[in-house]
């Protein structure tokens, strides 16, 4: 081996590819420092980077050039991450200096001859080349010019980073909403939401609070009701509520002046009371009556509720759910069920009858017109729209929020709604969605704590892959366990 070959290190390039190559540096002395000779030259061991376990040995190679050039500057607009970050490792690793262990010669990019050995690291930097210092200010300067650039993409969502609460909202606070919010992000926070922890003795968090909306009052979610957003899994009602409160607060014509969404939660307790749609409860010997569930009334924007056009109320009936479209102005009533095209059975048709009744005396509670008179508020008709619905036997609530958003009355034509239906794939992809939504929606007064604590997790798959447009993320590839 040479003097020239000696002054060589080993470092690891990240291609495009991410595959890992051994790249080969040389650095070159000018004669006037060059005091060894061939017979005693003792040479300096290879730097070995972390991540490379073997030493290649290079086939020496003629000089053919004194000063070391800089790679050519990238022709891309927006160079990948990858590129910014293989530069960045070049710099850093040329201006590294191992520390120096019992025994061992010191490696210096100085390049000092062999009675240097002894010398301490910071004297070592000091006597750094002037070549080699332009050529790291160089490469830092175009690392950062790179970064800088690739975050500027126009086609790149916002990365959250690891900051405090206020510094970590202000990210999300953008026109585009939730649609802002990086796919691997959302995947972040559904595994943070729906995680359950338990402890050695077999305690676990799901009673945890977790999420405070507010709206009209504090509505609280805690982690079991977050955790029913997990693959094939029953949603729980105050999943449903949440979106419905959501929705209510959009800064859109549909919800500011036309539709209103009726949390489920007053019907959802009427029909604990009610079992079977009868009118008077078995429980309580009683008619339904609004003023019974004070608990919930606060939640009920009473002057959207009375002077909107349409209502949208969601029902949950034995673990099933359907939605309620309501036509304030003509006093009609139509059901959209994912799951039926009529009503499956005598009880099913009292059951409804009930609801028509509980929703009519919500809207006259809140100030509006009953759906009907007298008697005939306890004969309310609401006949069942054709449409495609759930494949499975628990996504019905999926089905109904979707609804919700999307729906257009004017669309339905004699009974019927034409429409693409949704993918199972889809529909299992909307479960992560809503965990971000309502996590990182800005009603959300524990939203900073959301945020934090999702983006300190780590995902299994790299980030590159989650953004791509040809790859969508369902509940059912995330292990919440």
């Amino acid at each position: 081996m040479t003097p020239t070959d000696s002054n060589m290190m080993v470092v690891r390039e990240q291609t495009p590819s991410e595959a890992l190559a051994i790249v080969p540096i040389q650095f070159f002395v000018p004669a006037s420092q060059q005091t060894t000779t061939d017979a005693d030259f003792e040479p300096t061991p290879m730097l070995q980077i972390e991540g490379v376990r073997e030493t290649i040995p290079e086939t020496p190679k003629q000089l053919q050039e004194t000063t070391p050039k800089l790679p050519p500057a990238p022709t891309k607009i927006h160079p990948d991450a990858e590129d910014a970050a293989a530069l960045l490792m070049m710099a850093r690793t040329a201006s590294y200096v191992p520390k120096i262990d019992p025994g061992m010669p010191s490696f210096s990019l100085g390049l000092t001859d062999s009675s240097q050995e002894g010398a301490s690291t910071q004297e070592t930097e000091r006597e750094k080349s002037p070549e080699t210092a332009t050529m790291l200010e160089q490469l830092d300067s175009l690392v950062q010019k790179l970064a800088s650039s690739a975050s500027k993409g126009k086609d790149e969502s916002p990365q959250i980073q690891r900051e405090t609460g206020g510094e970590s909202s202000a990210k999300f606070e953008t026109p585009g909403g939730i649609n802002q919010i990086p796919d691997d992000m959302k995947q972040k926070c559904y595994i943070w939401g729906t995680r359950l922890k338990e402890d050695a003795k077999g305690n676990t968090d799901e009673y945890e609070e977790i999420c405070t909306l507010i709206g009209q009052g504090e509505y609280i979610l805690m982690r079991t009701h977050l955790a029913s957003l997990q693959a094939k899994s029953d949603i729980e009602s105050q999943i449903v509520s949440a979106i419905c409160l959501i929705l209510n607060q959009k800064k859109e014509k549909r919800f500011q002046a036309q539709i209103y969404c009726l949390l489920p939660d007053i019907v959802s307790m009427a029909l604990s009371d009610h079992p079977r749609g009868e009118f008077i409860s078995p429980k309580m010997n009683k008619e339904f009556r609004v003023e019974a569930y004070p608990s919930f009334i606060h939640f009920i924007d009473r002057k959207k509720l009375s002077s909107h056009p349409y209502i949208f109320a969601p029902v949950c009936h034995s673990g099933h759910w359907w939605l309620w479209l309501i036509n304030t102005r003509k006093r009609k009533c139509q059901i959209l069920d994912p799951l039926h095209k009529k009503a499956p059975s005598d009880e099913r048709k009292d059951i409804n009858k009930f609801t028509g009744y509980v929703f009519s005396r919500l809207i006259t509670y809140a100030g509006g017109k009953p759906l009907e008179k007298g008697e005939k508020e306890k004969e309310i008709k609401a006949p069942y729209v054709k449409i495609s619905g759930q494949k499975t036997s628990y996504d019905c609530a999926i089905y109904v929020m979707k609804w919700l958003e999307l729906m257009e009355l004017e669309n339905i034509k004699k009974g019927k709604y034409e429409w693409d239906n949704w993918t199972q794939e889809e529909v299992d992809h909307y479960r992560v969605e809503y965990a971000s939504r309502i996590l990182f929606s800005e009603m959300n007064k524990q939203r900073d704590r959301a945020i934090r604590e999702s983006s300190a997790i780590r995902l299994s798959k790299p980030s590159s892959v989650l953004l791509s447009p040809f790859c969508q993320i369902n509940s059912a590839d995330i292990e919440t366990g």
